[in-house]
């Protein structure tokens, strides 16, 4: 350890040395020793070093990283120092990597500006930093933007989701997301566990609360797009099963108008895909499976006349039984057995009475749609009434299809499809797909149209599309609960209201 005195001494040989100075290696090495010693001595070694850096090149790499060590050190004042000292560095071939240095130093230097501006300033202030930094980071060019950056921008950005509302976890998530070194395989891993922990998934869910519903939905649907078959949404599938789907009846909207339970289901369907090995598959799977029956009725009993013996058909929630049908056949696929081992013969039995039912019903309203739509195109397929006839027609085939593979003895689980809301693909012509043409019929085989008597013709229970039928995004709607401290809501008395 290089002490103060030893610091003056050896500065002192080296100034008197004068054109002889390149002579003193030992000294000057005693120099660069001093960046591993106490505050003091590091604030010298700062302004010794490059003072005599030219007369030692032998001694560039380390006098130039001995620097460097003090441009990162915790104590501002030493960091300032020897920031400051750094273009006496910029000789020769020392240029380049000098002058890159520098401009690292420099946005480091201003991004540290403004996410001090974002912890610390005040509200307009902070809002203020928050927009600025969303807009202006991807502005900047690759060389500038370089991994050292990014890294800092990753942990920084860490501290402030300790403490933010709704509206800047998304603009926080956006920006993460942006970062190259953050789109690899491991990073994004590491944003979906970012996401995980501010959802708070080690809690147990309050479906009475809105901001812990308005929480739930933001993390979730930021998480959506980060997953893949490498990147798991194996916590959220689970979270959702265990503790959202037994009280789904009981959540309470955080946005007036919002479909709550709808939004929840399509989350949950859009996530299933992407799951990995659950430790609770059977409980999770019998979760999502009971939800299911809810909305899959038995069909009406008959009277001895042959009518239906109650006044009302069942209503068929058809966009709930496509999020519901599509996770569980999703999540059918890890387990197989589910509805064919021999304690499950009774569940598989009153399972396909249910399909049957239903698919009955889907034929109905998928010739109706057909029908309606026959012959539109462009601009006639781009007014409400029949955009809410496409998407109705896709939900109604998506369900056919998933309807058609549970059917098959033993159930399969091999059918594909695209979720409804999800942007329809283009096809020759640039005319949108409406469905897919050539949908499965129903599990019983029913004859030919025309030879069917009128008084054959199977009268379907009245079904429901929900209102949200198009490409809906809850944070595009807001979302959003007032401002710092009365967001997501917080623990104790927090300012602002982390997101827990």
């Amino acid at each position: 350890m290089t002490t103060v005195e030893e610091l003056y001494r050896n500065y002192g040989i080296l100034a008197d040395a004068t054109e002889n100075v390149g002579q003193y290696k030992d000294s000057y090495q005693a120099i660069l020793d001093g960046v591993k010693s106490g505050v003091k001595e590091k604030r010298l070694a700062a302004q010794f070093i490059p003072k005599f850096f030219k007369h030692f090149p032998e001694l560039a790499d380390s006098a130039i990283n001995a620097q460097l060590d003090l441009c990162e050190d915790e104590d501002l004042s030493i960091r300032r120092q020897a920031i400051k000292e750094l273009p006496q560095f910029a000789t020769g071939e020392n240029l380049p990597r000098v002058a890159d240095i520098l401009t690292q130093l420099l946005q480091t230097g201003t991004l540290g500006g403004l996410f001090t501006q974002i912890i610390q300033g005040e509200d307009i202030v902070r809002e203020r930093a928050i927009k600025f930094l969303s807009t202006k980071l991807k502005a900047l060019p690759e060389e500038i933007m370089s991994k050292e950056v990014e890294e800092y921008i990753f942990v920084e950005s860490k501290k402030v989701l300790d403490d933010v509302t709704g509206e800047e976890f998304v603009l926080f998530m956006k920006i993460l997301s942006s970062l190259k070194n953050l789109q690899t395989v491991s990073g994004r891993q590491q944003l979906v566990e970012l996401v995980a922990e501010q959802a708070d998934l080690e809690q147990v869910f309050n479906p009475a609360d809105p901001d812990s519903v308005d929480r739930l939905l933001q993390c979730t649907r930021q998480a959506v797009p980060l997953c893949s078959k490498n990147v798991h949404s194996t916590r959220f599938v689970t979270y959702f099963c265990e503790q959202v789907l037994p009280n789904l009846s009981s959540l309470t909207s955080p946005v007036e108008g919002l479909d709550i339970q709808l939004e929840v289901l399509k989350l949950l369907a859009e996530m299933t895909p992407f799951c990995g090995d659950l430790e609770k598959l059977e409980s999770n799977l019998k979760q999502l499976f009971e939800k299911l029956l809810e909305y899959m009725p038995l069909p009406p009993e008959e009277a001895e006349n042959g009518e239906n013996a109650g006044n009302e058909e069942p209503k068929l929630q058809f966009s709930y039984v496509e999020c519901l049908l599509f996770g569980f056949h999703q999540l059918g696929k890890k387990h197989p057995d589910f509805l064919t081992a021999k304690l499950n013969t009774e569940r598989l039995k009153d399972f396909k009475i249910r399909l049957q039912y239903f698919a009955r019903g889907l034929q109905v309203y998928i010739r109706q749609l057909r029908l309606a739509l026959q012959g539109k195109t462009g601009e006639a397929l781009k007014t409400e009434e029949n955009k809410i006839k496409v998407v109705a027609l896709k939900i109604t085939n998506n369900i056919n299809v998933l309807i058609k593979d549970l059917f098959h003895n033993p159930p399969s689980y091999k059918s594909t499809v695209t979720l409804s809301w999800k942007p329809v693909q283009k096809v020759e012509g640039g005319q949108k797909r409406l469905a897919e043409e050539n949908a499965s019929s129903p599990p019983k085989k029913q004859p030919p149209a025309q030879k069917r008597d009128t008084r054959q013709i199977y009268n379907p229970p009245s079904g429901k599309y929900s209102g949200n039928l198009g490409n809906f995004s809850y944070e595009q709607r807001g979302g959003f609960r007032g401002g710092r401290g009365r967001g997501w809501g917080g623990r104790g008395n927090r300012s602002r209201g982390r997101l827990y």
